[in-house]
């Protein structure tokens, strides 16, 4: 039982990190920058995103991180400020859709219970999209909500935001192993879980 709930974890979680990190470098490429693409980022292959020990720190203690997919604003067209807020903002709204996508396949499908753990893996994908977008969120350098606070920052306070920005990963791992990140995240994460379920159920009684 103990390796079924693993084999379970691992197609949900390289769906979840692979599109997350795929979304990310392909606003970026959208909006002129083709450094994703030329270090062979924008692909469906999890090979190329996944960090071995962010998967396995996922695995073992709930939280985790991939490969960050490179960025240069440099490339951007128009607003470089923006532009940033839209890569940053790609993964998390990515992960909240995939979320959305799987809970309406369970409910539009009641069939797919007879398919052997297919619906097992897709709770857990479920669960791993609304936990990633969420974390993704949060407004801590070098998580994606850091870029996404930056743009609503007057634009007087973001250089001394980004100076703050090297102190980000300290304040996240004190978080963590304080246990404090939990504490945040558990009604964020019921909260938008419990969105998407409100809009899935919405959609379903309209078909």
């Amino acid at each position: 039982m103990f390796l079924g709930n693993y084999l379970y974890r691992v197609p949900a979680l390289l769906l979840a990190v692979t599109l997350h990190e795929l979304a990310h470098g392909w606003v970026a490429y959208r909006l002129g920058d083709d450094t994703a693409k030329s270090h062979g980022r924008l692909t469906l292959n999890p090979l190329a995103h996944i960090d071995p020990i962010g998967l396995l720190a996922l695995f073992l203690v709930g939280f985790g991180w991939a490969k960050p997919v490179p960025v240069n604003p440099m490339y951007f067209k128009g607003d470089r400020h923006r532009g940033m807020f839209l890569v940053g903002l790609a993964g998390p709204v990515t992960n909240f859709i995939l979320a959305f996508i799987t809970l309406f396949i369970l409910g539009a499908f009641p069939s797919i219970g007879a398919v052997p753990h297919l619906p097992d893996i897709l709770v857990i994908t479920f669960r791993y999209n609304v936990l990633l977008g969420v974390f993704n969120l949060l407004p801590f350098p070098p998580l994606d909500g850091s870029k996404v606070l930056a743009y609503f920052l007057p634009r007087s306070f973001l250089q001394t935001f980004h100076q703050i920005e090297q102190y980000g990963p300290v304040i996240l791992i004190v978080l963590i192993f304080s246990g404090v990140l939990w504490r945040i995240l558990s009604p964020l994460i019921n909260a938008a879980s419990n969105i998407i379920f409100v809009a899935v159920s919405l959609l379903l009684n309209l078909l």
